[in-house]
């Protein structure tokens, strides 16, 4: 990877069912990421992925990215926009795209940007990965 690389866009589709998963191996059972009855009574648009489900697609772009697991050293960002899920068998798509913003020996600095919809979902996402 180059100064200035521009990383192919990675696609996933998040479904009710990919939440009820996450749910249970993360322990996060907060009724906001499976009822539409008490995520709108919070003031919700409707049912939202968890914030960190959508950071781990980031990552799992990183990995695409990177050829191989286990490369992120370093990933942030700020959870600016929910990702309102579907209660059909389509979903919604989060779609991640990543720049190079500099190369040194530490590693490889990615801005990324994460989108749903025309929404930026993560605010400020950058990332290092392993050289």
């Amino acid at each position: 990877m180059q100064t200035g690389d521009v990383l192919p866009e990675q696609s996933y589709t998040v479904t009710r069912a990919d939440l009820v998963r996450y749910a249970g191996a993360s322990g996060d059972f907060n009724p906001i990421h499976w009822s539409d009855r008490v995520a709108t009574s919070v003031g919700l648009p409707g049912v939202i992925a968890h914030g960190m489900f959508t950071m781990a697609l980031a990552a799992r772009a990183l990995d695409t990215w990177a050829g191989a697991p286990g490369k992120v050293r370093e990933l942030g960002c700020k959870f600016t926009k929910p990702v309102v899920v579907p209660d059909d068998d389509e979903g919604v798509v989060v779609r991640v795209s990543g720049t190079v913003a500099n190369v040194t020996d530490a590693g490889v600095q990615v801005s990324l940007q994460v989108m749903c919809g025309e929404d930026k979902v993560l605010g400020m996402p950058r990332a290092v990965l392993g050289a």
